[in-house]
């Protein structure tokens, strides 16, 4: 109980009189009398009231929704809130610096992604061949874009088409007339531009050749600059020819790619240009400022233009000798007058000059400029074939600061003289040892200047040839119909006035157009004749028929750009050689922190019988077939010591180890990885410190 003194509690009821309230007072009998008020003296009274004090300090104390700001004060300094909102905000802080740390460790150790140009192959085509939209017996522009849905077929995502440029169609067109306009064969800069939107609507790249060295004769700077006009005087390699007899003699003993004197007297000069191709493709003088700046300027052309890369072909002849000495002969023996062939010379004044590489570095810089857009990184290949000399090829990648070519083009596979597991492994091998650390390798197996691989080596090994580009690392190049095993046809078949409307060079007219199907010109063209004679093999070496056979050759190369696209060991993991012999080349496909290993098994001779684990300390009894080049042994289990192949045999062999081939000491020096990466199971994710 409490007691409450009411004082000055007085209620007065009127000013003529009445009671006064004395407080609470309670259970007090009120006498209805009169009462002589006006001497009455206020005299305090007690009284008790009951009060319950939880609930006096509950009404004071308790906040409520709603309460204005000076309420909220009194309470927002009481301890029990302070300290839960101090604890909350250092929570937040703490997370959110978690968060930080764990996202910037993610990053810092995650591996990087590879590249469009990386994650797919590349396929190549040459439009004339590729299919023929407007039934005049040529292929086109517009053909290609009809026939992209076969791209995406395939699982590829990358398109490398050769020349295009108006061009009197010399050499597969590589000597153009103007670098900024279409050869009306293949369309227009009309159709140009629908094939690009269509290639980028289906989420594929395109890549074009560009031949920077020569020009076509017929160009406008060729006629300008034997006219000696202005700037264009000095755009060719003009010299003085000597007189003797009467007879005109080149300046020395060059010779070019395609046979005879790499120089032609021009009339209207009366001097002689330099061609280090055919007569009709005068080289152009690099050591002209201008005409660098020229390349420069139809580079930003056709990348404006849409274009995600180039091929640059034909770089190592950019630059010659000021001096002109003669080559020095292969043969020192032989009369320097019977030298016609260009590999009778040793081409030291004449390919790969100090200086090239500044130009190509150039190249590089031009394309970077177009490269800053998120997601639109511009690819560069160089197309050089150094033959034997593969430190040259390796100097196209440039340096670990100073960036070149993407990758040179890889043509170890495709030079190959004989035919063995132990020459593949030499290809191979020879590629993966030169190539600089952290670099991207490329493989290919057939080209526009190379038979296909059937003519090449026999029908026997198209599969295991595909088989062997599509599991190793790096970026596999298909040319077009090497996924139906399309062969050459003979050059018997090839008339006079088809060899006098194309191209010079001799292998080009044995690549017949591509075959879609079963009806005449093989679907290449409705038209009466194509420009090339169709092979006769086309009934059954055709897209559609391949297309619905299990066992077909189309099936096989779809399978494996499949496992190739969709197996991380495959696409980004450690190559390790472990066996060849004159019959087999056999290597596996692995990625640290992956248990599960891809082992190739491929068979280039003879019937064999392979030993394996006998030479790999760990491999497993037995393993799994996933692909096979004779279908019907997919899926069957093979026992390690005894894997049996047949020629042109190859498997596709998958196991699980916990021993990884490239961890063992015994395999160490033949194990290759370019964009190294660690799998963590715990956390399902890539990263690269392992």
């Amino acid at each position: 109980r409490v007691e409450v003194k009411a004082r000055n509690l007085p209620m007065e009821l009127s000013e003529k009189g009445g009671v006064q309230n004395n407080g609470f007072v309670q259970n007090e009998d009120f006498e209805d009398k009169e009462t002589d008020t006006s001497g009455q003296e206020e005299t305090p009274k007690t009284c008790s009231v009951d009060v319950d004090p939880v609930a006096v300090e509950e009404t004071v104390l308790k906040p409520y929704a709603g309460m204005p700001k000076d309420i909220l004060l009194q309470f927002s300094s009481q301890a029990r809130y302070r300290v839960t909102r101090e604890i909350l905000f250092w929570l937040v802080i703490a997370g959110a610096l978690v968060l930080v740390c764990a996202t910037i460790s993610i990053i810092a150790l995650s591996p990087k992604c590879l590249d469009w140009w990386q994650a797919s192959p590349i396929y190549q085509i040459y439009p004339r061949s590729f299919k023929d939209s407007d039934m005049d017996g040529n292929g086109d522009l517009k053909g290609i874009q009809q026939k992209l849905d076969h791209i995406t077929y395939l699982n590829i995502k990358t398109i490398w088409i050769t020349s295009f440029f108006k061009s009197p169609l010399k050499d597969l067109g590589y000597g153009a007339e103007d670098f900024y306009d279409i050869d009306p064969i293949f369309g227009s800069m009309g159709d140009f531009e629908n094939l690009i939107a269509a290639i980028h609507d289906k989420g594929l790249r395109v890549i074009m050749d560009l031949i920077p060295n020569h020009t076509s004769d017929k160009h406008r700077w060729f006629q300008l600059s034997r006219n000696r006009t202005g700037k264009y005087t000095d755009y060719y390699i003009w010299q003085d020819c000597r007189q003797a007899a009467g007879s005109i003699s080149p300046p020395n003993n060059w010779v070019s790619v395609f046979g005879n004197s790499s120089w032609q007297f021009d009339e209207v000069r009366k001097q002689c240009y330099l061609h280090q191709f055919g007569k009709e493709q005068p080289d152009l003088n690099f050591r002209n400022p201008a005409v660098q700046q020229e390349i420069h300027d139809i580079i930003k052309f056709w990348l404006g233009k849409g274009i995600d890369g180039f091929s640059f072909g034909a770089v190592k002849f950019l630059l010659e000798a000021t001096h002109l000495r003669d080559e020095p002969p292969v043969n020192k023996s032989q009369n320097g007058e019977s030298i016609t062939a260009y590999s009778q010379l040793y081409h030291d004044y004449t390919t790969t000059q100090v200086g090239l590489h500044d130009i190509i570095r150039s190249f590089r810089h031009t394309m970077n400029e177009f490269s800053r857009e998120p997601g639109r990184y511009r690819f560069m290949c160089s197309d050089d074939d150094e033959k034997e000399d593969i430190e040259a090829t390796m100097m196209y990648y440039g340096t670990t600061f100073i960036q070149e070519a993407d990758f040179p083009f890889n043509f170890n596979l495709i030079n190959m003289k004989n035919l063995s597991g132990n020459s593949i492994f030499e290809a191979v091998n020879s590629w993966m040892q030169n190539m600089p650390a952290g670099k991207w390798p490329n493989w290919a197996v057939g080209s526009p200047n190379a038979a296909r691989i059937s003519t090449r080596i026999g029908k026997e090994y198209i599969n295991v040839m595909n088989m062997l580009l599509l599991t190793l690392p790096g970026t596999p190049v298909t040319y077009y119909g090497e996924e139906i095993g399309m062969e050459n046809i003979a050059s018997e078949n090839v008339s006079k006035e088809h060899v006098n409307s194309g191209p010079v060079v001799a292998t080009l007219p044995e690549k017949s157009p591509m075959q879609w199907d079963g009806k005449v010109n093989a679907g290449f063209t409705e038209g009466n004749s194509s420009w090339l004679p169709v092979n006769s093999d086309y009934q059954s070496v055709n897209v559609e028929i391949q297309s619905t056979w299990s066992n077909s050759t189309l099936s096989l190369y779809r399978a494996l750009t499949s496992l190739r696209n969709n197996e991380l060991p495959m696409n980004r993991g450690w190559m390790c050689h472990i066996w060849n012999d004159s019959n087999v080349f056999a290597y596996v496909r692995e990625l640290h922190g992956l248990d599960r290993v891809f082992m190739m098994v491929l068979n280039f001779g003879q019937g064999s019988t392979t030993d394996l684990k006998a030479i790999v300390p760990n491999l497993p009894s037995e393993a799994v077939v996933r692909l096979s080049t004779h279908f019907n042994n997919t899926g069957k289990v093979v026992n390690t010591k005894l894997i049996k192949t047949e020629m042109g045999e190859g498997l596709v062999l998958e196991y699980k180890t916990a021993k990884p081939v490239h961890t063992m000491e015994a395999f160490q020096g033949k194990c290759f990885v370019a964009e190294k990466a660690c799998y963590s199971k715990a956390l399902n994710l890539l990263y690269m410190n392992c």
